[in-house]
């Protein structure tokens, strides 16, 4: 099978370059091989970026050399695509050209609708959201895009000439901060945006996300003072309003940016930047009465990602959701060979396992997914060690980036990974402790099954092709779970299994209160 091409997505901000590189497979999964960013600085005026400096012309020639190295270490296909600091200037044809005849990288201008187009595919990549009707704030240097969507289609799109550095340059250029140029500030933000504001009011929304720059940056100062771990890739996170406001309270009563990065979680380089977006974001949440954010890192740069792979293929960008994560989920275990004749089987007994114990344990569907993916990724730590595999699985699976899954949902399967062997669940577990009760209660439930399932694979050579499973009650308080063991042969001893799956059983008894019977 043809492979298609690695891919280096460039998103060449007012503020930022980022660059992502990854390989697509054939059903439009992503493998992230490399992310990388660079603060540039590329726009610096408060109103119309009529004229790109020479000095920032350089930055970004010198950033755009480094990104091209990177990406030709994978031999990736490099698109570049430029927003609203390059698409306003006048002389934005010199930098284009140049870095056409300097470092061979066609560096495509999109219109504001466009990027908010790129964004919103980006953004329904990253997170379980398409079915959902969804407002997206991207909140960049240059301009702020707002976007509505449903179903993998867009109803309303909208780009406005107010960003973080626009915003800055205007009322904050002296560095100095108070509450007149505040005020001037906020007027101005409600002034510019009040009519998008009402459009958006009247079309409505059920789920609002955040992505790039200031409203990161925002969620990871929420999190700094709650002393909470902050992850390296934002996705999936929810944040109040009332906790974003709370820190947007701290910024407006500081009166300069070496304040300002005194407040925990405050990137130093986005200090003196973070006021303006922080101004903007505020006047979204009141006139908006938004109540919390989901926080997306995936944005315009993953949305050139699975542009380039729609065209590629010459099918539309949308996006099956339950098999996006599926896919999702067999690529990594795909990456590191475990995607097996034993993964397989443990997550089809674990999955009957499932089903034969919901009236007790009363879980749904998306706990039943979330069985089927810890699974078949359970013993993706050998690829580090066979010692601990189980801690390793924890680590491979919470370290890496995995499309259509929240940052939330990639720490329970990794911790119901962690659990699939040796100790059990424990208060004095940090990743078992920060979860909630009756989270605990899911992943010690989950944890339980895969733990019996991987007991009746005990040899990895699937002795026993299936199980019957039915319950009777042998004392008052108790049920038992009656497990019958079908061998693959009339000729094939299961012994080991029965003997693996007994070693095994403890936790789900347990959590389920029910005694558990191989036959």
């Amino acid at each position: 099978m043809e492979k298609l091409p690695i891919i280096a997505a460039i998103d060449l901000g007012t503020n930022s370059f980022h660059m992502v590189i990854a390989r697509i497979n054939k059903t439009g999964s992503i493998q992230i091989l490399s992310r990388e960013k660079e603060m540039v600085r590329l726009g610096s005026s408060g109103k119309d970026m009529k004229f790109l400096t020479p000095e920032s012309i350089e930055r970004g020639l010198s950033t755009l050399y480094s990104f091209s190295k990177i990406a030709e270490t994978f031999n990736a296909q490099i698109r570049a695509v430029a927003t609203s600091a390059v698409r306003e200037a006048s002389n934005k044809n010199i930098f284009i050209q140049r870095a056409k005849d300097e470092l061979n990288i066609d560096i495509e201008v999109v219109s504001g609708v466009e990027e908010g187009r790129l964004i919103f595919l980006g953004v329904i990549h990253g997170l379980p959201i398409a079915d959902k009707r969804i407002l997206i704030i991207d909140i960049g240097g240059g301009s702020t895009e707002t976007i509505i969507g449903e179903d993998n289609e867009i109803d309303y799109v909208h780009s406005e000439k107010i960003g973080s550095i626009r915003l800055t340059k205007l009322f904050f250029a002296n560095g100095k901060y108070n509450s007149k140029n505040i005020s001037d500030a906020r007027k101005y933000v409600r002034g510019d945006w009040m009519p998008i504001l009402n459009k958006i009011n009247s079309l409505g929304f059920e789920k609002v996300v955040g992505t790039s720059g200031t409203i990161t940056s925002l969620a990871s100062i929420v999190l700094a003072l709650k002393d909470s771990k902050i992850p390296d890739f934002l996705n999936g996170i929810t944040v109040s309003s009332e906790e974003i406001m709370g820190v947007i309270k701290l910024i407006t009563n500081c009166k300069n940016s070496d304040e300002i990065k005194q407040i925990p979680g405050v990137e130093a380089k986005r200090s003196d930047i973070i006021l303006a977006g922080s101004l903007i974001l505020e006047a979204a949440i009141e006139e908006l009465e938004i109540q919390e954010f989901t926080i997306s890192p995936y944005a315009m740069r993953e949305g050139i990602l699975y542009d380039c792979y729609s065209k590629i293929q010459n099918t539309p960008a949308r996006l099956n959701i339950p098999n996006f994560r599926n896919e999702t989920i067999s690529n990594l275990a795909l990456r590191y060979n475990v995607l097996d004749n034993h993964s397989n089987f443990v997550s089809k007994i674990s999955l009957e396992l499932f089903e034969a114990t919901r009236s007790i344990h009363k879980l749904g569907n998306y706990e039943k997914d979330i069985m089927h993916y810890s699974s078949l990724l359970h013993d993706i730590g050998y690829w580090i060690s066979h010692d601990q595999h189980h801690k390793h699985s924890y680590y491979i699976i919470t370290h890496s980036d995995l499309p259509g899954f929240t940052n939330d949902e990639t720490e329970l399967i990794g911790t119901i990974t962690r659990y699939h062997r040796k100790s059990l669940p424990k208060k004095t577990h940090t990743e078992f402790a920060n979860f909630s009760p009756k989270t605990q209660y899911i992943i010690k439930v989950l944890s339980g099954i895969l733990r019996i399932a991987e007991g009746i694979d005990r040899r990895q050579r699937q002795y026993v092709k299936d199980i019957k499973c039915c319950f009777s009650n042998f004392v008052e308080i108790k049920s038992r779970l009656e497990i019958e063991l079908i061998p693959e042969t009339t000729k094939a001893s299961i012994d080991i299994e029965k003997w693996g799956a007994n070693r095994r059983k403890d936790l789900l008894e347990k959590v389920l209160n029910i005694d558990i019977k191989f036959y």
